[in-house]
């Protein structure tokens, strides 16, 4: 017994706190990198108590040195695990996020974007919160903008300033926006409250919720078992995170906002919110092509596939003046968007396959779904 005495304060730590999978999907991110990893060094949580999972989707930067001139200093500071995957294909960044979860011991996962930076407590405070509710699926953080252009001057300081996302709102005519997005921190989100979904940036999962959404799809077995997924692979790139948000969701699982949660992002799309017409196009413009027509695209999948009828029907006076707009926007000013529509109704009948499945699963019923519509 008395062997056992050395090993005591790491048996009581890991009581209260869990181990960790920190998860990062990278294509050519090298200006990034750097600065994401060691965010994930300097985290105070335990080391011992964390695993840091990489997969690079083929990148032709100088991604993959970067990562292993620091694997040695990984290993230096005692984390549990450090593995790095290269993929021959481009899985996209969902799609490589659930090749990672089979490799991942940790009771909660973080899903971390190569552009994103860590506050030195962000997993303490990550972890704490998911402790507190057995139903809590996953924790969405308070995250800030930063510039990647700046980062690379001295006097640039990392500030809890513009905000980037606080999570996911939805509102009645299905449009989703990120909470707080292009505002200034005056304090107006610092409490902590249950919010429709995590955003795509770094959520925190708890893995037990994500396999708990792992559903059956269509194709040949693969060593005599089918297909599966948590996130939809035909999504591919955009919009997967709003998925995933839902079908938590509706399997009962509860998605909470903690302000005590920071971390800060260089969203590559846009840093402004928009008011009036001529904003409005001016920040679609400044957003790649491909991403519009992903989003659009991809929005209205994640809609087809988890939205309940009843509560469609009941938001219709709201749901198609917006999507009339949106149209007619689309025919006038991006018509390349719209031309998106003849892939849209190709995957609809994957889409409807995946929602029996989805609904069969479901736990929570459409009035329950629709408290979170605003």
């Amino acid at each position: 017994m008395w062997l056992l005495l050395p090993l005591l304060p790491l048996l009581l730590t890991s009581m209260d706190n869990p181990t960790v999978s920190i998860n990062i999907v990278v294509l050519n991110g090298g200006k990034y990198i750097r600065h994401c990893l060691e965010s994930v060094l300097a985290q105070t949580y335990p080391h011992e108590l964390i695993e840091i999972n990489i997969l690079d989707n083929g990148s032709i930067d100088d991604t993959k040195k970067v990562i292993q001139d620091l694997e040695f200093k990984i290993s230096d500071l005692g984390f549990a695990k450090f593995n790095f995957v290269e993929s021959k294909l481009n899985l996209g960044m969902w799609g490589g996020q659930e090749e990672l979860l089979h490799q991942s011991q940790g009771k909660y996962i973080v899903f971390l974007s190569v552009d994103v930076i860590l506050e030195k407590d962000f997993i303490l405070n990550a972890v704490r919160t998911l402790n507190t509710n057995p139903k809590l699926g996953a924790v969405q953080g308070k995250i800030y903008q930063f510039n990647i252009v700046g980062l690379s001057s001295n006097s640039y300081v990392l500030s809890p300033k513009i905000i980037d996302s606080c999570g996911f709102k939805i509102f009645r005519s299905r449009r989703v926006v990120n909470i707080g997005h292009g505002e200034t921190d005056t304090g107006q989100y610092n409490k902590a409250c249950s919010i429709f979904g995590v955003e795509g940036a770094v959520p925190v999962f708890k893995k037990e919720a994500l396999e708990s959404i792992r559903i059956s799809i269509d194709g040949p077995p693969e060593d005599g078992q089918f297909p599966t997924e948590i996130a939809d692979h035909d999504l591919f790139w955009y919009g997967e995170d709003l998925d995933v948000a839902w079908r938590l969701r509706m399997a009962g699982w509860e998605q909470y906002y903690e302000p005590s949660v920071l971390a800060w992002h260089d969203r590559q799309t846009t840093k402004r919110i928009s008011g009036g017409l001529t904003n409005f196009i001016a920040i679609r413009r400044a957003i790649p092509l491909q991403k519009r027509r992903l989003e659009w695209r991809n929005v209205r999948c994640t809609i087809i596939k988890n939205d309940y009828i009843i509560n469609v029907l009941k938001d219709l006076i709201y749901i198609l003046p917006r999507e009339i707009t949106m149209t007619g926007y689309l025919l006038i000013f991006e018509i390349a968007v719209f031309l998106e529509l003849f892939s849209l109704l190709k995957l609809i009948p994957r889409m409807i396959r995946k929602r029996k499945t989805i609904m069969k699963q479901a736990k929570v019923g459409p009035s329950e779904i629709h408290a979170y519509f605003s």
